[in-house]
């Protein structure tokens, strides 16, 4: 009896006493510079993704006194034995912080560390620190910079076998379409905001196997390193760009059926994903927005027989972005996408910063549908998409001075309209096989500009124009004028207000040098100046008024 009594005691799972040992972290810090910390402890898991099971925190008290918890997380090592697992902090205040670590095991405290310091000065750090909503044109950083963000989506790499019936081995080209090219590429053409996508292709941090996609390799693991690797080299490249980039996380490797919306099970899975993302991305001053998903309501109406009902999809928005602002210690931004279908309430939770939506084949709607969900809701609004059209089954060279002069004009249709980003064309690889990658220069110069003069404080001016549109802005003691013209007939003229009778020195811009070059001075009559021009079908000008 004896004998049985001891074989069975050998053979069921030992659990080790949890401990933290070494824990190594730097003493000094820049400020909104990165803190790299490794801790080594010894614990008991089946599964150390998952919180409820395995978790540790790093505790910190401010300067200020504010209190902060950073997730952190599994790198490496067996349950029973030492085990690494890292922190990623970015401090937010001068001064001295203190810490520690705390290990958590199916909900009970069972280790801590002991408390150190972090000393965090000025020096070294070029950053400006986070992104966070300011007002319906700007967002600001922790240090008060004011941002706008000249955006694109670059949602993928190529994938190994694209679906495009015209365009598949414009797609699959590697090396082009790689985001060490494509990022490079968009940031020296003055690109400071890109959208980027969590999918079974592109970063896919929780799939196994059959990526589409040859940088990422099969895995056994819960959370696939190969994709945890890309996304981390992607992140460090956005931040020694200085690109802001809108995370569009998804739903995971997981249907998106009514089930991943309602059932316990569902969402822990999920939280214990955002807790990752956080834990590991949620330092980096270059995540300019967590997005949840791409086009909720598409989704909703997959089976169009049996849509899910909205109410449990904005329920489920409302859970996870509360959960998400108190998991992140950063303070990021939160979003989420509609294609063209709202669902009642989702515009008004509390919890998300930036309402959103996608519009094609109606760019010339962009300022006016900006301007009516702000006034509804009272949120910074943004077209996370645009295009001349959606549909990849036609050949876009059929009509593609009409894909370009789309491309440019959905640009300044944002930079004129009370929106923190310029809406986000689609078909990146199509945009920069038609050369129109540098034609974000001229849009960051005048957006720089505008942000210069106007600190901040921008006023929308009506202004008349015969058989085009025009929008324009004042900014300080300048107002600038765009011009665009979808109908056959040029444009001659436009009439603008201005707050004298006094003549005002006009400026034309040049796309072509990026230059602005002086015109004739002009006098008012009864309060409107008079910009002659010629503007040609699917042409465009831009003029600034001082």
């Amino acid at each position: 009896m004896k004998l049985l009594l001891s074989l069975l005691l050998m053979a069921a799972p030992f659990a080790v006493r949890a401990q933290i040992g070494e824990v190594k972290v730097a003493d000094k810090a820049a400020l909104y510079g990165l803190v790299e910390c490794e801790v080594t402890l010894t614990g008991n898991w089946s599964n150390p993704w998952l919180q409820e099971e395995a978790a540790l925190d790093m505790f910190l008290t401010a300067p200020s006194g504010k209190q902060i918890v950073v997730p952190c997380f599994y790198k490496s090592g067996q349950s029973g034995s030492p085990s690494l697992w890292g922190a990623r902090f970015t401090p937010q205040e001068c001064g001295q912080y203190k810490y520690h670590f705390c290990y958590t095991e199916r909900g009970q405290t069972a280790s801590q560390s002991d408390e150190a310091v972090l000393r965090v000065g000025w020096a070294k750090s070029t950053s400006h620190g986070i992104l966070h909503p300011n007002d319906h044109w700007t967002f600001r950083y922790d240090d008060g910079t004011l941002f706008r963000g000249v955006g694109e989506n670059i949602c993928w790499e190529s994938r190994t076998s694209d679906d495009s019936k015209f365009f598949k081995q414009l797609h699959e080209q590697r090396e082009r379409f790689s985001y060490d090219a494509m990022l490079k590429k968009f940031a020296q053409n003055g690109g400071n905001f890109v959208r980027i996508w969590m999918c079974s292709w592109n970063f896919p941090i929780d799939r196994q196997r059959h990526f589409n996609n040859f940088r990422y390799t099969e895995t056994d693991q819960y959370m696939n390193p190969s994709a945890i690797e890309q996304l981390d080299n992607t992140i460090f490249l956005a931040e020694r760009l200085g690109l802001a980039v809108m995370l569009c996380m998804g739903p995971g490797d997981v249907p998106t059926n009514h089930d991943f919306f309602v059932s316990p099970q569902a969402k822990m899975r999920y939280k214990n994903r955002l807790r990752y993302i956080v834990a590991r991305w949620g330092y980096s001053p270059s995540i300019g927005a967590w997005e949840f998903f791409n086009e909720i309501d598409n989704i909703q109406f997959r089976d169009s027989n049996n849509p899910i009902p909205a109410a449990d999809i904005v329920t489920w928005h409302r859970e996870m972005a509360h959960y998400l602002k108190e998991l992140d210690p950063f303070g990021h931004i939160v979003t989420t996408s509609i294609s063209h279908r709202d669902l009642d309430g989702l515009n008004s939770i509390d919890e998300m910063d930036v309402n959103q939506k996608h519009i094609y084949r109606a760019t010339s709607v962009i300022p006016s549908t900006i301007l009516r969900y702000e006034e509804m809701f009272g949120k910074p609004y943004v077209i996370g998409e645009y295009s001349r059209e959606w549909d990849w089954s036609k050949n876009f060279d059929d009509f593609a001075d009409e894909m370009d002069a789309d491309f440019r004009r959905g640009l300044w249709y944002g930079l004129f309209s009370p929106t923190p980003i310029t809406p986000m064309s689609w078909w990146w690889e199509y945009f920069d096989n038609r050369g129109m990658v540098p034609y974000f220069q001229a849009v960051r110069k005048v957006s720089d500009l505008m942000l210069q003069e106007s600190c901040g404080r921008f006023e929308q001016v009506e202004t008349q124009v015969e058989g085009g549109e025009a929008l324009a802005l004042r900014c300080g003691r300048r107002v600038y004028l765009y011009l665009y013209n979808p109908s056959r007939n040029p444009i001659v003229r436009a009439r603008v207000p201005v707050p004298n009778n006094k003549k005002s020195t006009i400026e034309a811009f040049s796309f072509a040098d990026l230059r602005f070059r002086k015109l004739d001075s002009v006098p008012s009559s009864d309060g409107i100046i008079t910009v002659t021009c010629d503007v040609p079908y699917l042409g465009e000008a831009l003029y600034v008024i001082h």
